[in-house]
């Protein structure tokens, strides 16, 4: 993972929870905002609802983003199948960012829901009538197991990690930048629905989208193309890793001159 990577993840899901999330999610944080906070509640305890509810939502993508990338990890067992991944994700970006800008339907035909499950409806109802913090915290989890096309793509992304700790970190980062737009919809629900806000925001999300395809389609075509070279380069880059590390004590540890091999 690189800078690079990070940006545009973080970029991407803020922009995207606007032009995508709001219109998926957003009847669920309006029915729970409606349903289990009470005019007599306090804004400490409304905020510290509606992180909670955030919060469930992050927790959930972040499990499923460690998923993903064990997944990954015994998928991408050589440099070439890493980069095949890569090209299937860059390739899935693409047609996620296209979507966005509603040339094709992929995010939605992606879509499915689960709301006819018995128990995904007994425990939305046993939630849904409890205003306590746990349950907001649960409720959150549980609408992060709602399928949902943008999710697939950054899961899809998480796998071709192939660690489980950077996929975590992918789904982490995905689920905290789509907090800000859901956070405040309750009171500028408004304002993030009107046509020009939300069609500017799913404009610029689907500009990333797209480069953010290609440029992880030029990592896989770099692995398949070149797989030494990129297992030399990462390699070189977790043994340059470990030494400044070790360095690092080192120099915490005063070590004597020659006691730091």
């Amino acid at each position: 993972m690189n800078n690079i990577d990070l940006f545009l993840i973080v970029s991407t899901a803020f922009l995207g929870s606007v032009g995508h999330c709001i219109g998926m999610c957003g009847g669920i944080v309006v029915a729970y905002t409606s349903a289990k906070i009470k005019p007599e509640h306090s804004k400490r305890k409304v905020t510290l609802s509606h992180l909670a509810y955030s919060m469930g939502r992050v927790t959930t993508y972040t499990i499923l983003g460690a998923m993903f990338g064990l997944l990954g990890k015994a998928i991408a067992f050589t440099p070439t199948t890493k980069g095949v991944l890569f090209i299937l994700t860059g390739f899935l970006m693409l047609l996620a960012g296209a979507s966005l800008l509603g040339n094709i339907k992929f995010l939605n035909s992606a879509e499915f829901s689960v709301s006819n499950n018995k128990w995904f409806q007994t425990n939305f109802r046993k939630l849904i009538s409890d205003d306590s913090l746990s349950s907001f915290y649960l409720l959150g989890m549980l609408n992060g197991i709602i399928p949902c096309g943008l999710v697939y793509s950054f899961a899809i992304f998480a796998a071709s990690t192939a660690s489980v700790f950077w996929g975590a970190v992918v789904m982490a980062l995905f689920g905290l930048a789509t907090i800000p737009a859901l956070f405040f919809l309750a009171t500028v629900t408004r304002f993030l629905q009107t046509g020009n806000i939300r069609g500017v925001m799913m404009k610029l999300a689907s500009m990333l989208v797209v480069l953010y395809g290609i440029f992880t389609l030029y990592k896989g075509y770099q692995f398949v193309m070149h797989p030494q070279q990129m297992q030399q380069e990462i390699d070189s880059m977790r043994s340059g890793s470990i030494k400044s590390k070790l360095e690092g004590k080192c120099g915490e540890m005063k070590c004597a001159p020659g006691k730091c091999g």
